[in-house]
């Protein structure tokens, strides 16, 4: 049976909160970083299921709108950066 998106954030969850505590060694990371950090692989999956639909899209005008998407995601990552 296939897992749901629910579960699978869960255990992101529960395995970014055990990296955090595999790093208390080394130095804790701040809430801000944590979700920096956060937001840098949301942005990542979404340019990658942007850059899938671009390949397939055959609409000239969807392509405009998805490469539109595609320069902003790509502006917000590199101002996280």
């Amino acid at each position: 049976m296939a897992r749901g998106w629910e579960s699978k954030d869960v255990e992101s969850q529960v395995q970014d909160r055990n990296t955090v505590a595999d790093n208390k060694g080394q130095g804790q990371k701040s809430a801000e970083q944590l979700r920096n950090e956060q937001e840098k692989r949301g942005l990542a999956l979404s340019r990658t299921r942007i850059l899938n639909s671009l390949e397939s899209a055959t609409n000239p005008n969807h392509r405009k709108s998805l490469e539109a998407a595609l320069a902003h995601l790509d502006k917000k990552i590199a101002e996280l950066n």
